[in-house]
Parts: C-alpha cells; structure tokens; sequence
C-alpha cells in the first residue's frame, strides 16, 4: 500500500488590498497550501464556519467591519475559536502596541507589514498542527 498524502492547510486570507491579498495567495499556494480569500471581514465567520480553514490570516484595519471585530467574533464563536488567527497590519508603528492588541483581541500571533514572506510561513508552520 502507498502511503496516503494529507490534504494541503487550509488558510483563510481577509485583507481589503488587492495585490497584497494576490501576492499572499501566491507566497502561501507556492509553500503549499490551500487558500481561501476574502477583500472584507463582512462574511469571515460565515465562511470560516464554512470552509473550516486551518489558519486565518487577517488584516486590522479594513473598511466595514475591522479585523479586530472579526477576531473577537471568531474567538467568541463556538465553532471557529479553534482556528489560530494571525492578524497583521501596516498603521501601527509601534510593534509592542501590536502585540498588546493582537493579545487582547484574541489573536494567535501577529505580523507586520510589509511582512517578510519567511517569518510568515515559519508563524504559520508553528501554528497550524
């Protein structure tokens, strides 16, 4: 018998800039994984119920409903307060801010933008089991 290939992680990327939502996908189907995407935060619990992904990725700051909202929702929520969040975000230069925030949102972990595509994928790895 050969051995039974596991289905590719599943990541849920949620950010309102376009070619940062594009270039996310390609860095994260180029190291393997599976990507489901979102320009808003509006539906993320919807689909994260939905799709079940391994990982979100989330940006903070979006025009609706923000990813700190989306964060506190998913934590809240019976069936997504499993799935590590990682939130990152460009509008806070202060890192220790961040990481306070991200904290008291519930968030997994936290990454800066421009992000470095390596810390990014070695967060992710450490966070999805």
């Amino acid at each position: 018998m050969g051995d039974v290939k596991s289905a590719p992680k599943k990541i849920l990327v949620i950010d309102d800039e376009g070619d940062l939502l594009k270039l996310t996908r390609t860095r994260l189907e180029g190291s393997g994984y599976t990507v489901v995407t979102l320009d808003s935060g509006g539906r993320a619990v919807e689909v994260a119920k939905a799709e079940k992904p391994n990982l979100i990725l989330l940006d903070v700051v979006m025009p609706g409903r923000n990813g700190c909202d989306v964060c506190r929702e998913l934590k809240a929520n019976e069936v997504t307060r499993g799935i590590p969040v990682v939130i990152f975000t460009a509008h806070y230069p202060e890192e220790e801010y961040v990481k306070i925030s991200s904290e008291d949102i519930g968030a997994d972990d936290y990454v800066l933008k421009p992000f470095d595509a390596q810390t990014l994928l070695a967060k992710i790895k450490f966070l999805i089991k």
